[in-house]
């Protein structure tokens, strides 16, 4: 995305020169901006105000239960037939839960910690050290998940058609400790790559040492489209079974970026065996799941075509900021040599390149001129880009004036931290 240019010494004295005075300037500005998580802004959640005059009067889903009172623990029939389309589970083999994937991801290891998933030996417990492969760069929220419960991460690096197939199949083929791999198959976070067919496919086929490998597809974001061509991805379930490996894939997904952020439902779909495994114990922890928040949901969206128009909103909203953040960056460091930047096509972030050994530089000078970022290394296991390089910008929760400054701070940080180490290299 930028042209690499080579500047003489006296110019590069000239651009570091300018670099220091734009960032003097930047930091007497006394700014207090942030751009460190996904979140929704106001005006996404004002377009869920809809659900708290839901469900009123009624109480009865459409199976007849009394969504006052305990059970239900698959969740509300109507919902999952809303949701099976969209992150293509079938509907008997869907589960609507609580507010949180995350909390469903969270569960699930530690369900397969302490106790044993459908074709396991043992418990995982019972098998450390135990590993997961992590395609990079990532889910900061999934690898903190694997290091507050001792699981081993094992980069794997990120292309344009997911991750290196031939490093996954490798290593999950020769080391039975690796029991899973952590995977956003869609618009992923933070790069915006959506899977190939043929990563799908080899996902779902490829041979694997522990006989309980579990894939977690974390699909946060299959409706989150920035364009009017939405990104497709291969059916992950189907494929597993198809190729004879039907308890492979644990699916994820939730309202939590459609409606309110802290007030949604959460999925999980899987294998008839895997559904039936986190129903079992699930009943141990739980009497069932907000049956009236289902609800509400089920009748402010009515149907999978209404998420879908509800989606078209919220990218009226995001796609101006999406927009901003890439003629900014454009704009001021395009050509430069500086940095690289993904374009997503869909889901919440963009990825931006600094030159190696510049990333932790960039969002310490940020800080210290008001510009909160994520830290530099978050995309990575234990929170350690080797090559200290990787930035992830969120841009969806601050509006378009703050946005505007923010990103024109961002680079300013970028061109000092870029010219600087040119300078000591040419020295």
């Amino acid at each position: 995305m930028t042209t690499e240019l080579s500047p003489d010494a006296p110019a590069l004295d000239g651009l570091l020169e300018r670099a220091r005075k734009d960032y003097e300037a930047l930091a007497a500005r006394g700014l207090s901006l942030d751009l460190t998580r996904g979140k929704p802004a106001p005006e996404q959640l004002d377009l869920s105000e809809g659900l708290l005059s839901l469900p009123g009067e009624r109480h009865t889903a459409a199976d007849g239960t009394d969504v006052r009172n305990y059970g239900g623990l698959q969740g509300l029939p109507e919902l999952r037939e809303i949701f099976a389309e969209l992150l293509q589970v079938p509907a008997g083999q869907l589960l609507a839960l609580g507010n949180s994937s995350l909390e469903l991801m969270h569960d699930c290891l530690v369900h397969a910690l302490l106790g044993k998933l459908p074709g396991a030996e043992s418990r995982w417990v019972d098998q450390e050290p135990i590993a997961f492969l992590c395609p990079v760069p990532g889910y900061d929220r999934h690898f903190a998940l694997c290091e507050r419960f001792g699981i081993d991460m094992i980069p794997v690096p990120m292309t344009e058609q997911g991750p290196d197939m031939d490093a996954v199949e490798r290593l999950a083929a020769e080391n039975p400790a690796v029991k899973g791999i952590w995977c956003v198959p869609k618009y992923s976070n933070p790069d915006g790559v959506s899977y190939s067919d043929e990563t799908v496919a080899r996902l779902a086929r490829m041979e694997t040492a522990a006989p309980d490998f579990r894939i977690f597809w974390d699909n946060a974001y299959a409706v989150h489209h920035l364009t009017d061509e939405p990104t497709g991805i291969a059916d992950l379930l189907g494929a597993c079974a198809e190729a004879g490996n039907p308890d492979r894939a644990f699916v994820f997904g939730s309202t939590s970026k459609i409606t309110a952020a802290g007030a949604g439902v959460a999925f999980f779909g899987s294998s008839p065996a895997n559904v039936k495994w986190l129903l079992a114990n699930n009943q141990k922890r739980s009497i069932g799941p907000d049956k009236i928040n289902q609800l509400r949901h089920a009748l402010f969206l009515k149907d999978a075509d209404g998420v879908r128009a509800h989606m078209e909103r919220q990218r009226a909203l995001l796609q101006p900021k999406f927009e901003t953040v890439a003629r900014i960056l454009e704009t001021e460091l395009g050509g430069t040599g500086l940095a690289t930047w993904t374009s997503p096509r869909g889901g919440y972030f963009v990825t931006l390149q600094v030159p190696e050994g510049c990333a932790k530089d960039v969002v310490r000078r940020a800080a210290e001129a008001g510009i909160v970022l994520t830290p530099a290394g978050a995309t990575h296991p234990y929170g350690d880009d080797p090559r200290d390089a990787v930035i992830r910008i969120a841009p969806s929760y601050p509006g378009l004036a703050d946005l505007e400054q923010a990103m024109h701070g961002l680079t300013v940080c970028v061109r000092l931290a870029g010219y600087e180490q040119r300078t000591r290299q040419a020295a």
